[in-house]
């Protein structure tokens, strides 16, 4: 007569369950552990299985922890912004303010000759967070030509030492190889310096509306009417550089459905302007 007796394989899954039916049945023998005399060495089968069970489960972390390694190596050898990849030969200039108590506290942005550039704005107690950003050739062109008028910050002789408020600790910063020139100051009454402030400020400006912009699309699609609202009153005061690096995150908004018609409306017409600009 044909044994019927299962002969299927085993599979992974078979080894947690089997533990366990050998623990309950262990626990029904009553297993008394053996112990030796000198050390108290528990020898028992409960014993026994229970190191094996620390074992496997130390030898799973290990193994599930390979793919995280391979996953950091792939991310540490992705391929840098093209800011980072500018030789150290192409000019840069570099806008530096602190504020405590302010939004945001520390502020930075950088800006290179061709235009690449990073910004950086959070609390003083948050690790950095440059994010990347494309300027035009005009508002690279002016940067550059402000910061020449003031002789690439060779002379540091901005402050005005007159008795003010603090409005910030801030700095200008050249650098084009191993020539670094930097300046630092509270309030200026050059207007060279004054103009230069104003353009970068006004960079970080539709930077903070973007990282805005791009949390409220993830997280609150009820705020998005209001930022865009904030948007709008800063385009009609000529308060934004470039607003045209908004654009990727409004043609977002316009085109995906799942925004408010009001958000998108918005969004809309800020589209229309900023091109007619």
């Amino acid at each position: 007569m044909r044994n019927r007796s299962s002969t299927r394989s085993l599979k992974p899954s078979d080894l947690p369950r089997g533990i366990k039916r050998l623990d309950s049945w262990l626990r029904i023998r009553e297993v008394i552990p053996i112990e030796f005399p000198k050390r108290g060495i528990d020898i028992s089968p409960r014993s026994f299985l229970r190191r094996c069970g620390v074992l496997l489960y130390l030898l799973s972390i290990g193994v599930a922890s390979v793919p995280c390694a391979f996953a950091a190596a792939r991310h540490s050898s992705a391929p840098e912004t093209p800011f980072a990849q500018a030789s150290s030969a192409v000019p840069q200039i570099t806008y530096a303010k602190v504020l405590k108590g302010s939004n945001p506290e520390y502020e930075k942005i950088t800006v290179n000759a061709e235009g690449d550039g990073t910004y950086d704005g959070r609390r003083l107690s948050d690790p950095p967070n440059p994010r990347h950003f494309k300027l035009s050739d005009r508002t690279t062109q002016k940067v550059f030509s402000l910061a020449a008028s003031l002789n690439n910050f060779r002379v540091c002789a901005l402050e005005s030492h007159k008795r003010v408020a603090n409005l910030g600790l801030k700095s200008f910063q050249y650098k084009k190889g191993t020539q670094v020139n930097r300046c630092q100051f509270n309030y200026s009454t050059n207007r060279t310096a004054q103009e230069l402030t104003d353009l970068l400020e006004s960079i970080g400006v539709v930077e903070r509306h973007i990282i805005a912009l791009d949390y409220a699309m993830k997280y609150d699609h009820l705020g998005l009417p209001r930022e865009l609202t904030l948007i709008q009153i800063d385009l009609d005061n000529k308060a934004l550089v470039d607003p045209q690096m908004m654009v990727k995150a409004l043609e977002e908004i316009t085109h995906n459905p799942r925004f408010l018609h009001l958000a998108q409306a918005r969004a809309e017409n800020i589209l229309q302007e900023i091109q007619r600009q």
